[in-house]
């Protein structure tokens, strides 16, 4: 078997993962980059608005896809490129959401796809205080200059894995999974009518979906979401529920233990809930038992370099440093995983 995959990356108009303005795909044969491809799109119709924080973050306007085909009518040249590979993607629950979601408001069928997100793979596999696409990257030796480019997201994604599998001495997929313990994860096929997705649900309700551009996509690190506010001193902690004990076990969360800093876009209470309905552990103070510390007050990657960091991120930075398993999220990116608003 071959190291052969292909890798996929969205950029969306709005907070709604069913928004994709923009797509970005690298098809990978035995470890190398063999095929690319990438397009412009109008999102579905009645999720087409563009935000202005999804704006600032990729820099895609309504006026940049008024003459390009909308999602639908375009996936199924997106599909033909994928093909039967198993897809790759920085933070593939929300990638693959954005397609279930895109062709449910579309009225379209999904097929199934097997998938692999390199941010587990890289929290597993390298030790980084950020498993952000820019902090990746840079560990996997991948050129990245124009983070937010859909193209460019895609192919730096291809080489982490592409660097990971190499670390691992693994020849496929499946031998990397194999070595790591780990089963691949399926998102099922789907036809118009069946349930829909947690996410099309919200939006379909007007409450919108997730928040793409709170931080940016996946790691964010582009500088964009600088802090405009003082750092919240004693926000409203509430109670630490107990982890959901029938969370999906291949959930980027699961089995973590998690902590909570800076003023969220969120209550704290309920962003502990739904750490928790992802089979987190919340907790309420940075301890060596802490594997992820979530950050509000609009923090990127990039403030881990520049130093401002709330007193909890600061305490992470000693630990990773002492060599504690501790990666530190923005609220962006938490949200991406746990399908918040």
């Amino acid at each position: 078997m071959a190291l052969d995959f292909t890798a996929i990356d969205f950029e969306t108009a709005n907070g709604f993962r069913g928004s994709p303005c923009s797509v970005g795909l690298s098809k990978v044969r035995g470890g190398v980059v063999v095929e690319e491809a990438s397009w412009l799109m109008r999102p579905p119709e009645n999720h087409d608005h563009f935000e202005y924080h999804n704006t600032r973050i990729h820099g895609i306007r309504a006026e940049d896809v008024a003459g390009a085909p909308r999602f639908g009518e375009l996936f199924p040249e997106i599909g033909a490129f994928i093909g039967g590979d198993i897809l790759a993607a920085h933070n593939a629950a929300f990638d693959l959401g954005v397609i279930r979601s895109g062709l449910e408001v579309s009225g379209l069928p999904g097929p199934a796809y097997e998938y692999v997100c390199t941010v587990m793979l890289s929290r597993r596999c390298y030790s980084l205080v950020s498993n952000s696409l820019p902090y990746a990257a840079e560990e996997a030796g991948v050129p990245l200059v124009n983070h937010h480019d859909a193209a460019e997201d895609a192919r730096a994604c291809a080489g982490i894995l592409v660097d990971i599998a190499q670390r691992n001495n693994a020849n496929s997929i499946a031998e990397l999974y194999l070595s790591l313990g780990l089963a691949i994860p399926k998102q099922q096929a789907f036809q118009p009518g069946d349930g829909l997705s947690k996410q099309t649900l919200a939006a379909l309700a007007g409450v919108g979906g997730v928040r793409d551009a709170v931080a940016g996509r996946a790691g964010v690190g582009n500088g964009a979401g600088q802090l405009g506010r003082a750092w919240s001193n004693w926000p409203e902690e509430g109670t630490n529920p107990e982890p959901n004990p029938a969370a999906e076990p291949g959930h980027p969360l699961f089995g973590q233990t998690v902590v909570f800093t800076g003023e969220l876009a969120i209550a704290r209470p309920e962003a502990k809930q739904r750490a928790a309905e992802m089979g987190a552990r919340p907790e309420s103070r940075v301890t060596g038992r802490t594997t992820v510390l979530v950050v509000g007050d609009g923090f990127v990657a990039g403030d881990l370099r520049n130093g401002r960091l709330t007193g909890k991120a600061k305490r992470v930075l000693e630990l990773h440093s002492r060599g504690q398993q501790i990666e530190v999220l923005s609220e962006g990116e938490f949200l991406q995983m746990v399908g918040g608003r």
